[in-house]
Order: C-alpha cells, then sequence, then structure tokens
C-alpha cells in the first residue's frame, strides 16, 4: 500500500469513527451482517457501517445477500479491529455494525392506528426479556402483521432486542406504550382458560395481546378482552416460550385469514 492510499484509509477510518460518535446517543445500532441486512431492505436510514473485516462482509453478501452487494460495498468502511471493539459492548461474529435513523414515531403510530386493519397487531404486556421481544419483531415480519406494542419498561428498540430481531424492526411498526394507548381495535388476549384458539378465528384488525411468561396478561387488560383464547397444551406444562406462543397464533391468523397481506397469498 502506498503512503497515499495509506493516508486515505486513515481518513476514511476517521471520518467513520468521528460520524459514529455524532449518531451513537440517538440511533438504532445494527449488531452483525444479517440486522444491517433487513434495516437497508426495508428502508432504515444508515448513518455509518464499520467492519474489521469488509471482505468478509461483502462474501456474505454474495452468498446471502446479491440484491445489498453494491449498497454494502458502498456503505461499509473498513476500520481496524481495535477501534470496532472501542465502539460496540461485544463484537458481533461477522464483525459489521452500524447506526441507523429511527423510524418517525408519527409514521409508526399511523400505521399502528390506520383503519381498515388488514393484518394484527401484536401487543406484548409488560415482556421481561428483550431477546424474546426481539423474536417477536421477527415473527411479526415474516407474517406481514402490522405492527408489535410492547406496554411496560423493557424498550423494544433496545440494542438487544434488534439484534434478536435481525433488524426486522423496519419491517413492521414497533412501539412501546401504555395500556390506555393502544391501538383500536378488538383485543384477543392469550389465556389459559379461553376458548381453544383452533375454534374461533382471530380478525385481521384484532390486537392479539401475550404476557410474560411468569406473569401472564394484566388483570387490566384481561378485563377489557374481546375474547380470552388458549393455545392447545398438554396438562402439566407450564407454558411456551413467548415467541413460540406468538409463532402458534400468527400462523392460526395465517391459516384462517383471507387478507391478501397473508404471506403467500396471492
Amino acid at each position: 500500500m502506498s503512503d497515499e492510499q495509506a493516508a486515505f484509509r486513515l481518513s476514511g477510518v476517521r471520518s467513520a469513527v468521528t460520524r459514529w460518535h455524532e449518531h451513537a446517543a440517538d440511533a438504532v445500532l445494527l449488531d452483525g451482517f444479517h440486522a444491517l441486512k433487513h434495516a437497508l431492505r426495508f428502508g432504515a436510514g444508515v448513518h455509518v457501517a464499520v467492519s474489521s473485516d469488509k471482505e468478509a462482509v461483502l462474501r456474505l453478501a454474495a452468498d446471502l445477500a446479491p440484491d445489498l452487494a453494491a449498497a454494502l460495498g458502498a456503505c461499509v468502511t473498513e476500520i481496524p479491529a481495535a477501534e470496532l471493539r472501542g465502539l460496540v459492548a461485544r463484537v458481533h461474529p461477522t464483525a459489521v455494525a452500524a447506526l441507523a435513523a429511527a423510524p418517525d414515531p408519527a409514521l409508526r403510530t399511523a400505521a399502528l392506528t390506520a383503519l381498515p386493519r388488514r393484518a394484527p397487531v401484536v401487543v406484548l404486556d409488560q415482556p421481561r426479556n428483550l431477546g424474546n421481544v426481539g423474536a417477536v419483531v421477527r415473527l411479526a415480519a415474516g407474517f406481514g402483521v402490522t405492527g408489535v406494542v410492547t406496554t411496560g419498561d423493557l424498550d423494544p428498540w433496545h440494542p438487544n432486542a434488534v439484534r434478536a430481531g435481525a433488524g426486522l424492526h423496519y419491517a413492521t411498526a414497533v412501539a412501546r406504550t401504555g395500556p390506555d394507548g393502544l391501538p383500536p381495535g378488538p383485543l384477543h388476549v392469550l389465556d389459559p382458560e379461553g376458548e381453544d384458539i383452533r375454534a374461533t378465528a382471530l380478525p385481521d384488525d384484532a390486537l392479539i395481546v401475550f404476557g410474560s411468561e411468569r406473569h401472564g396478561v394484566s388483570d387490566d387488560l384481561r378485563k377489557r378482552a374481546t375474547a380470552l383464547v388458549a393455545l392447545p397444551m398438554r396438562p402439566q406444562v407450564s407454558s411456551y416460550n413467548l415467541a413460540t406462543s406468538v409463532g402458534m397464533a400468527l400462523y392460526h391468523w395465517a391459516a384462517t385469514s383471507r387478507s391478501p397481506l397473508v404471506p403467500g397469498r396471492s
């Protein structure tokens, strides 16, 4: 590498690190190749993307996301491994990270509240595990539902949730609100005492409400339920994992709904 090339590369590293620090306070961390890939596919505005092995990132793109090969080649800046370790708490195995603009809250609210609704909203009532929140967002994106709303203290846009969701927060509407700020629509609450989900249909405009694995749905939301529905489960088994429950319920919706938004429906 010539002195001129080395100086150019150093300038690029410095610029990328500077932009990272400028945006770190209010941007969404995209941790790893898949998070960056999905965020780009669904229109995220990426401020800066860095990797300690850009060639490896581009090989992944060639294998897994050829549609994004050019975009990734243009937006990813290679920086030394030590610099990358200084920017993120834990370097992803794919050695790439990025910062992106959070979606406009007004647009998220508009997407969640618009009627008529042709696909449900998943409501997570006071979830306790960020990994589960991210897994649910990934399911919601895959099933093409309207969005995911959480109540309680956890931030559904926390880096750990975005990491677990593989960047698919940008593929659906994800927001946090209080129980009184839920989008409009009938509340279909998952509850062990409810009607077997196989005997009922989940409306396209439903809010499908899931409680935490330990405490279930709050008394307030349970009392407000339009319907209580239960997942089939063997006696003496306490509960399903939250993401598993959401996946089962969304599959039931997709299998019984006539909505044109059901994936694979022409």
